[in-house]
């Protein structure tokens, strides 16, 4: 008879490191990536989101400072403003990328407004840590940069973009083509904030006059140069898209000042 001691008893399946880790267990760890956000998501109560992309080489006193306190300023005032609606669900929660530059700003605004905030962080070889302004139960860390994106999209209810480089264009085409081709079940405000900085970066008047885009895709974002424009014009776009039932608003739609609405 042997000896139930002497025999090898291998570790379950979700125990065995060398298993999750493998090509094998691909599957299981983007589900995982879907799975652990929804459920802490859920269990604070985030019902959706205002999303910011920006640098995440920006700083407070760099020759881009100003972005970095607009995007602070810009986070704790939508933040104050989603905290008076009454509601069992957190509305219009700030989420970012979660690391530095743009990203800390807009999370350490929303903790200026005493609000919980969100970030989504990604890990990479440099740039990328968490930033100290995350709320803990709501600070993630993805590996596949596809399950971040989803999660970006999947509550976004706005998105504000500040100048940035390789990653913030990738996350704005990113929105961008999804409510193109209207893959997304509702609307989502999108604005850029900087008019100098994104007219010498991209030239959307030259896609459509090469036919690369309809006219009328120009309609789906905003411009905007300063704290008070953008304001406006994301509170009274959440407030026409997801709160008119309960705030009715003119039939007209909502604009700012005519730099929003400017390209070159």
């Amino acid at each position: 008879m042997s000896n139930a001691n002497s025999v090898h008893r291998p570790p379950v399946a979700y125990k065995d490191e060398a298993f999750i880790e493998s090509s094998d267990a691909r599957p299981l760890r983007i589900l995982s990536e879907y799975l652990k956000p929804l459920f802490h998501l859920r269990r604070e109560q985030i019902h959706d989101t205002i999303v910011f992309f920006g640098s995440a080489r920006v700083t407070e006193e760099g020759p881009m400072g100003r972005y970095y306190h607009e995007a602070r300023e810009l986070a704790a005032r939508l933040t104050q403003w989603a905290d008076q609606i009454r509601n069992s669900r957190r509305h219009f929660v700030v989420c970012t990328g979660g690391g530095p530059g743009i990203m800390e700003a807009a999370n350490r605004g929303a903790r200026d407004a005493n609000g919980k905030t969100v970030g989504l962080n990604i890990g990479l070889p440099f740039e990328q840590w968490p930033n100290p302004y995350i709320t803990p139960e709501l600070s993630f860390e993805f590996h596949y940069f596809f399950m971040r994106k989803f999660w970006f999209a999947y509550l976004a209810k706005a998105l504000v973009v500040f100048p940035g480089g390789f990653g913030t264009l990738d996350e704005l085409f990113e929105l961008l083509t999804l409510a193109q081709t209207r893959k997304l079940e509702k609307k989502i405000v999108i604005l850029l904030y900087g008019t100098t900085y994104w007219n010498e970066i991209l030239n959307f008047d030259a896609l459509v006059r090469h036919g690369m885009i309809s006219p009328e895709d120009l309609d789906l974002f905003s411009f905007a140069d300063d704290v008070d424009t953008a304001y406006e014009y994301l509170k009274c776009g959440l407030t026409k898209y997801y709160l008119q039932p309960e705030h009715p608003l003119p039939e007209h739609e909502c604009t700012t000042p005519a730099i929003a609405k400017s390209r070159r």
